[in-house]
Order: structure tokens, then C-alpha cells, then sequence
């Protein structure tokens, strides 16, 4: 293995073939077949002793400690009791206590209903496809120009400047500076329109590597995630090599290997972060795997892993090892309802590997066997990726991104200032739930209790064998004589009072509660409000967009942390990688999932009011029928509908328009063809007139 010498402390271009990312020097090596045929075990563990693999290692290690006990201290209590509370299950040490006392175990489901009804909100606004996605690109409101266009501009002027010098007249400095300004104005809007064409060419593309690479269906995950614990991860986009079916030139079917970018939702009980970190990208970040042997071989051969390391994984693998069992493991099957015996024994036959992202400093890499001569600046960080299994270092690469970031994106449904973790809605709703809890389990003893007498017995005065645990109407009791010749009843009863209505009274208060803590009131899942503005429909729309404010927090941290960085890193890789130069130009992200999708009724009702507003001959003349079809396309697009059907596109309009003046100019006596009009209305322009130049709306 080769020497920390020889690594390149540099972001050298790369493409999509070289598995997105950079072999640090010769750390891990890539060996040729021919070379792969003669190395052998001892060679691989050789290698693994070098100073600078073990030095890597054990940094790696370190971190993971760290971050692994972290974590277990103050995270991953507060995420068992959620997976629980969705389950409707208490704490084995509640539990415990439960049942010392006796009595009821009812757990009532405020937890599960408050994150079904959260998680359905965030999909009707996240998961929309086509014209109702949550997210546009637009170019930038002043794209650069380039530097073609202003030598094109200043050619344009001097050739006009002399043709007017040419007819004799004078051109003054005030002329020609406003002779510029207009060709500069006139290139700017032809730029503007070329850039709307290339954005909606990216939007597209993009949409597309979206759907194909799953991550809808990772969303739809990470949205159960985030409403149960206190951050939920998507990463990606990931490059893949995924055998595809494809039609040959022959016409036969045949199966071939393409590089895919795909997304998935990562498990938050996987996610380490830096204890100091509260953000992705401001501190190392590691993601634990639980392999199976199968998607370990499938890493043999590819660039940038270690190929002899993968097979002394699997080596030991196959001798029982390399499975680190953690506490979190069992805990985490036992609150999910599954066998701890198949995890602790490792049934799933799994192997455990740390991904490990994050940056490592020029003096590490001198302390770990780089030269001198060599030597980067070590006040200088590198951001690394670092695969470790056991103790065996199977990739260390530089991080592919050239800022440096991680391929992982993070929210909360509550964001706390200055935390990784924030709040999920059973964090949010824990006391209540423990309060509704507490009061169903008095209500359901109580109701027993009181249902029926209590008896107090005087053993001494039952004969024999009497049953005085068995009642029934009209039961004849026996009794004997009192030996101290007491005159007191044998058998009383008496009946426990009821508190059905102060414990309803307690559950009710602090279900309600939920609803203000969550954010997710009980009317947006199908109950109605007991009373108030909600029994109008206005005021039920009231109550609605008064809900929708905190939800729109929520909407707004996954544009601001999942949608947008994760649309910009795949703009950049197309940027970057892709061939087709349409795709190229000056764009912005808009993520309009809080602003967009939440209007979206509202927007609906002002733009049938402006189409109304519009349909006079004043207005005609000014829209033109091109934006009165512009006008009419965003209508149709909310009633899913093709709107190319109902209007044709603009290209399909620009050429009827040439046709029809080419038609003209051929037979300019031949009248022109008017709308006829319905009901006996006088059409100009094609719309109805009116004396008050509005529409006449037909009977």
C-alpha cells in the first residue's frame, strides 16, 4: 500500500464513472485484476498495519465513540419512548410500576393520531408531482450576460454610430449612450427568454431524476420520520451502477449496467453527528450500515474501495466475527415489536461498517505518515470520506463535493437553535400523552370500582363453607349467632363514588392541549369543532388558516433544509456532468412548499377573478392572445387536465399566426373570419360587449 507520500491533497475533476468521489493518493489503492490474483490475506493485514491506515482508523474510531455515547445519553431515550408512544406501548420501567399497583394498562393513541395527522398534512403539500410539486427553478432576475453578448452589443452600436455618420449626421455622446442602454435592454430580454427555455428544460430533467431515483418514496419516509423523532435524514443523490432493460439496435431486449443517482431515507438511530455539530456540514457525521455479505461483495471492483481489505472482511466475516453488537440494537427491536433473540444473535446476518464523513486537518495527515516534502498546509482542513469495518479501512477518499459538504440533508419538525435534535410531535405531545394516559387508566378503574357495591363481611358470623365471593339476585345468606352477643349486621354494602366526570373532564383539557402543542388541530383529520367559529363554513376556513401558520414553520424548515440544498447539489451535478447544453443557465431555486401550496386555493380564487376581470376588449387589445392563453394555461393546470389539449402550446400558436398572415397577405380581399356570437351578442375581438364592457354571462 502506498505511502501517505504520494497523496494529492487536491479536488481533481471527476466524472460520473469515477464513483463520485477521490482516492486519497494511495491509501487505498485501485489493483488490476492481475494484481487481485496474487494478493492474499497476510498481504491485506500488512497493509492495514501501516501507521498511516491504523492512524486513520483509530481517528475514525475515536469519533464514533464520541458520537455513539453522546447520543445514548441525551437522543436515543427520547426516540425509544416515541416508537413506543406510536405504538401505543409504555416504558418497560412504567409498565413496572403499572402493575405493581394493579389496575388498568389502557394506553390511549393521542401520539399515533397527531403524527398520522401531521404526516397526511405534510404529504398533500410535499408529495405533489408535476404542476403541484412544492418546488420551482426560475432564472435569476438579472442573468449575466455573456462576454459574446456585450462584444455583440458594442458591434451593434459602432455599425449603427456609422451608418449615421455615413448619412451625414451627428451622433452626440448623450445619443449613443442611449443607443446602448436600448441594446443592452434588447440583449438582456433576449437572454431572459433564453434562460426561461434552458430553466424549464432543467426543471424538467430534474423532475426526472427525481422520480427515477426514489425520492418520493424516500420522502414519504422521512415524513413519518420527522413527526416521530427529533430529525429525520435523506440522503443522496447517490451514483449507482443499476442494471436496466433496454432495446438494442437489433431490437432484442438486453440488460445493461447505468450509472443511476438514487435518494434514500436514512435511519436516525444509523445518524451519529458531532456532539459540537448543529448543522450537517459543521462538524463530522457518521452513518452506521448493517451490511449484508451480498452488498459487500458487490463492492469488489469498484473504484476507490480496497478490494484484498473487502475480502479479509468477508474472511473474517464467514469466522463469526465482525458483527459489534450495541444495547441500542435490542432496545430498539423490543420497542418495535420485534425479537431481540435474532438481533442479539445476529440472525440477520449482517455486518457492521461506519461510514465516516468529515474533515481531516494537514497536521493529521503529517502525524499519519505523510511526508514533509509532500505536506499540504496543516492549518488546512480536507474533508475525507472513510469506510470502516472492524478495524479494517475498506475506502478513504476526499470528499467528491467541492465545498465539501455531505451527500445527507436534515430537518425537525421543530427546529431548536443551536441543536443537531429538535422536536418531534410525540416530543411535543409527551406530557399530554402521559396526562391522558394517567387520567384513562383513574377512569377505568374508578368505572370498575363504581359499577357495583362494595360488601364488608363478618367472617366470624358465616357458617362453614359459605362463598362470599360468589353474588346473585336473590341469594340467601346464613349467618350465625354473634358469640359475643353483638346486635351488628352481619354484611353491609355500600357504593364507591364515581368520578367519571372530573377524570373525562382532566382528559379532555390535556387532549386538547395536544392539539395546541402538535399544531395539529383535531377539525384538520375529520373532527368537527364542538362549537365557535367552526360551525360556519367561513368560519371553518378561518379556523383552518389559522392552523395552517404553524404548520407552515414546519413546511418552511424541509424547504430551507431537505428541498432546496438538496435541489441546488443536483443542479451543480448536472451542471457539472451533464452533455446537453439546454440544460446550462443562470437559475435560482424556489422550494414554495410554506408560500406556494399552502395558497394554492387562494391563488386559484384571485386568478378566476382576474380571467373575469379581463374578458372585455380594452383588456384583450393589451393581453393580446398570447397572454390571454398564458392566462388560461395556469387555469387548466389546476383542473388535471393536459393543458396542451385545451390550449395549444406557444409554438403551436406562433405558427397558426404565421399561417393566418401568410393567408392574409396571399388573399388580402377575402374577409376575415370573426367569432360568431351566442344569444344575439355583439362580439369585438373576439369578446362579448356590453354596454359596461363587461362579459355577458350566458342564461
Amino acid at each position: 500500500m502506498t505511502p501517505f507520500s504520494s497523496i494529492q491533497p487536491t479536488l481533481a475533476p471527476l466524472t460520473p464513472t469515477q464513483g463520485m468521489g477521490i482516492n486519497i493518493g494511495g491509501i487505498l489503492p485501485i489493483r488490476s485484476a492481475k494484481d487481485l490474483q496474487i494478493e492474499d490475506r497476510r498481504q491485506a493485514e500488512a497493509a492495514q498495519q501501516q501507521p498511516a491506515v491504523k492512524g486513520l482508523a483509530g481517528y475514525v474510531r475515536n469519533c464514533w465513540t464520541t458520537a455513539r455515547l453522546a447520543k445514548e445519553q441525551t437522543v436515543e431515550p427520547r426516540m425509544f419512548k416515541s416508537v413506543r408512544a406510536r405504538r401505543g406501548e409504555y416504558d418497560p420501567d412504567r409498565m413496572t410500576v403499572i402493575r405493581q399497583s394493579g389496575g388498568s394498562e389502557i394506553y390511549m393513541m393521542v401520539t399515533s393520531v397527531k403524527c398520522r395527522g401531521a404526516a397526511s398534512w405534510l404529504r398533500d403539500i410535499l408529495l405533489g408531482k408535476g404542476e403541484e410539486k412544492p418546488w420551482t427553478l426560475l432564472p435569476t432576475p438579472l442573468p449575466a450576460l455573456p462576454p459574446e453578448s456585450v462584444q455583440e452589443i458594442r458591434q451593434q452600436a459602432t455599425q449603427q454610430v456609422a451608418a449615421a455618420m455615413q448619412m451625414g449626421q451627428q451622433v452626440s455622446g448623450t445619443d449613443l449612450r442611449r443607443m446602448l442602454i436600448e441594446l443592452r435592454e434588447m440583449a438582456f430580454q433576449n437572454l431572459f427568454d433564453e434562460a426561461k427555455y434552458r430553466v424549464s428544460n432543467m426543471e424538467r430533467k430534474i423532475e426526472d431524476q427525481l422520480t427515477e431515483g426514489g425520492f418520493f418514496n424516500a420522502l414519504d419516509q422521512f415524513i413519518d420520520d420527522i413527526t416521530t423523532f427529533p430529525a429525520a435524514f435523506i440522503k443522496g443523490p447517490i451514483v449507482r451502477n443499476k442494471p436496466k432493460m433496454k432495446w438494442g439496435a437489433d431490437g432484442e431486449l438486453t440488460v445493461e449496467d447505468t450509472l443511476v443517482l438514487e435518494w434514500e431515507r436514512v435511519d436516525p438511530f444509523m445518524c451519529y453527528s458531532s456532539p459540537s455539530s448543529a448543522y450537517i456540514n459543521d462538524g463530522y457525521f457518521i452513518e452506521r450500515h448493517k451490511m449484508r455479505q451480498t452488498a459487500l461483495e458487490e463492492l469488489i471492483g469498484v473504484e476507490g474501495y480496497d478490494d484484498a481489505s473487502i475480502r479479509a472482511v468477508l474472511d473474517q466475516y464467514g469466522r463469526g466475527g465482525l458483527q459489534e453488537w450495541l444495547i441500542v440494537d435490542s432496545t430498539k427491536a423490543m420497542a418495535e415489536g420485534r425479537s431481540t433473540t435474532a438481533v442479539m444473535q445476529n440472525q440477520e446476518h449482517t455486518i457492521d461498517a461506519l461510514q465516516f464523513w468529515g474533515s481531516v486537518s494537514g497536521q493529521m495527515l503529517l502525524d499519519w505518515g505523510m511526508s514533509e516534502t509532500d505536506t499540504p498546509d496543516k492549518h488546512k482542513q480536507y474533508p475525507c470520506e472513510v469506510w470502516l469495518i472492524g478495524s479494517w479501512v475498506i475506502k478513504a477518499s476526499l470528499n467528491y463535493h467541492p465545498l465539501g459538504q455531505k451527500p445527507y440533508f436534515k430537518a425537525s419538525y421543530e427546529d431548536i437553535p443551536g441543536t443537531f435534535w429538535g422536536n418531534s410531535v410525540a416530543d411535543l405531545v409527551r406530557d399530554c400523552q402521559d396526562m391522558c394516559n394517567s387520567a384513562a387508566r383513574a377512569l377505568a378503574n374508578n368505572m370498575g370500582i363504581s359499577s357495583g357495591p362494595q360488601v364488608s363481611v363478618n367472617s366470624d358470623r358465616m357458617p362453614p363453607g359459605e362463598d362470599i365471593t360468589n353474588m346473585y339476585p336473590w341469594k340467601i345468606w346464613q349467618f350465625s349467632n354473634d358469640p359475643m352477643g353483638s346486635n351488628s349486621t352481619p354484611i353491609d354494602f355500600f357504593q364507591p363514588n364515581s368520578n367519571t366526570a372530573e377524570l373525562v373532564a382532566v382528559f379532555e383539557k390535556f387532549a386538547t392541549l395536544a392539539d395546541e402543542y402538535s399544531g395539529v388541530p383535531r377539525y384538520m383529520t375529520g373532527d368537527s369543532p364542538a362549537g365557535g367559529a367552526g360551525r360556519t363554513a367561513s368560519g371553518m376556513s378561518m379556523l383552518m388558516t389559522n392552523a395552517s401558520k404553524s404548520m407552515k414553520q414546519v413546511i418552511s424548515n424541509i424547504d430551507n433544509n431537505i428541498i432546496t440544498p438538496l435541489l441546488e447539489r443536483l443542479y451543480f451535478y448536472n451542471m457539472k456532468y451533464s452533455d446537453d447544453p439546454e440544460l446550462k443557465g443562470d437559475i435560482s431555486i424556489i422550494a414554495q412548499g410554506a408560500s406556494g401550496v399552502l395558497t394554492k386555493e387562494a391563488t386559484q380564487l384571485r386568478r378566476n377573478e382576474f380571467l373575469i376581470a379581463t374578458a372585455n376588449p380594452f383588456d384583450i387589445q393589451i393581453l393580446g392572445l398570447d397572454g390571454r392563453a398564458a392566462l388560461l394555461r395556469e387555469q387548466v393546470k389546476t383542473l388535471d387536465m393536459d393543458t396542451n389539449d385545451i390550449v395549444p402550446p406557444p409554438e403551436r400558436m406562433k405558427l397558426m399566426q404565421r399561417a393566418q398572415a401568410a393567408m392574409a397577405q396571399q388573399n388580402p380581399a377575402a374577409p376575415q373570419q370573426s367569432p360568431q356570437p351566442a344569444n344575439g351578442q355583439v362580439l369585438q375581438n373576439g369578446a362579448p360587449v356590453t354596454d359596461n364592457f363587461a362579459p355577458t354571462p350566458n342564461p
